[in-house]
């Protein structure tokens, strides 16, 4: 936090290759920060840190609106088209170090479609990944972000219809992570509203928290 009037959330992006998770980013910041478009191969190679400006009538605290900050991690996918497990593992660990190292991680969000089936390999494969790199409390710091949820909209999914009709792999998944997640209407994602929206999902699953962070250390491998 910057001083009393001021809240800053950090975050951090993971996901699969082509998930949105660079677009989601850029929409929780309300910016372009991150390269995002479709390609058959993963577009992000390297972590970026995106800030955003100040964004007000998000968050209030005893009666007084605060000013929140957004910094969010973007990190190449995982698995990656042209970057071994290990270079990926190695690149996103030292940035959440330089990056996160003193203030601590709020939350991580693991970026998965809505409309695309989830399979258990992909699952544990996820799971693998952000253990490895947050350590035995990753699931008190991890929450999931279904993009593309006005395409299962569009196919007569409200978000409850759509979680009593998820495969047993998304519900155990939930269950890991103690069902926090958020819908991200991808339609929507560049308006002001989807993004305040989302960011007071975030911010409540921060809150049940007790705005804990999660300290990130550099490997001493």
């Amino acid at each position: 936090m910057a001083d009393s009037n001021e809240m800053t959330i950090n975050l951090a992006v993971f996901g699969r290759p082509q998930t949105g998770k660079s677009a989601a980013g850029n929409s929780l910041l309300g910016s372009s920060d991150f390269e995002s478009h479709l390609s058959p191969s993963s577009v992000t190679t390297c972590c970026s840190l995106g800030r955003s400006c100040r964004i007000s009538g998000i968050i209030r605290r005893n009666g007084s609106e605060l000013a929140l900050h957004v910094q969010v991690l973007d990190t190449p996918s995982y698995p990656h088209s042209s970057l071994s497990n290990k270079q990926v593992k190695d690149t996103v660990r030292s940035a959440l170090a330089h990056h996160f190292g003193k203030e601590g991680l709020h939350l991580a969000l693991l970026v998965l479609r809505a409309d695309l089936p989830l399979c258990p390999d992909e699952s544990n494969q996820a799971v693998q990944f952000i253990q490895e790199l947050l350590g035995p409390t990753w699931k008190d710091f991890t929450a999931v972000l279904l993009t593309h949820a006005d395409k299962a909209e569009e196919a007569g999914f409200s978000e409850e219809a759509y979680l009593h009709s998820a495969s047993s792999t998304l519900l155990s998944l939930l269950t890991l992570v103690r069902h926090r997640y958020i819908f991200l209407d991808n339609q929507k994602s560049t308006t002001k509203e989807e993004r305040a929206t989302v960011l007071r999902k975030v911010l409540h699953l921060i809150r049940q928290n007790n705005y804990q962070v999660l300290l990130c250390k550099h490997s001493k491998e």
